[in-house]
């Protein structure tokens, strides 16, 4: 199993693993996949709106980094309990307007959702790509 030969709570690149093949091994394993195609964002605002609709946020999400962090942790957590999770950040803008500062931001709120699940014992994988 694909899952199995990465370490659980995590945010890595996604290197030579295929979107489908991360899919399928979520599925064998009965944990949740959430995709985001972020090949239109240009921006902070954009990539958290990206993220949003594709994750199916609530309509009052705040569309910021606390919000962010309190949809992947807090918000799931409170809703029972959770088989793990396999998270596709694909194609993250790469431009002056959502730059390396401003991506490791947004990966910092990754990391921390994956170490806030450790602490419950879910696992929580998360790879990323760039435009």
């Amino acid at each position: 199993m694909l899952l199995q030969t990465v370490r659980p709570n995590i945010v890595q690149a996604i290197r030579a693993y295929r979107v489908e093949d991360l899919m399928q091994a979520a599925q064998d394993a009965g944990q949740h996949f959430l995709y985001a195609n972020l090949t239109e964002a240009q921006s902070k605002q954009d990539v958290l709106e990206g993220i949003a609709q594709a994750f199916l946020f609530p309509a009052h999400f705040g569309k910021n980094l606390d919000a962010l962090h309190d949809c992947m942790t807090d918000l799931v957590h409170k809703s029972g309990a959770q088989p793990g999770f396999v998270v596709v950040l694909e194609q993250l803008p790469d431009n002056s307007k959502f730059d390396r500062e401003a991506r490791e931001q947004l990966l910092d709120v990754f990391r921390e959702a994956a170490d806030y699940w450790a602490d419950r014992k879910v696992q929580f994988r998360c790879f990323y790509s760039f435009q």
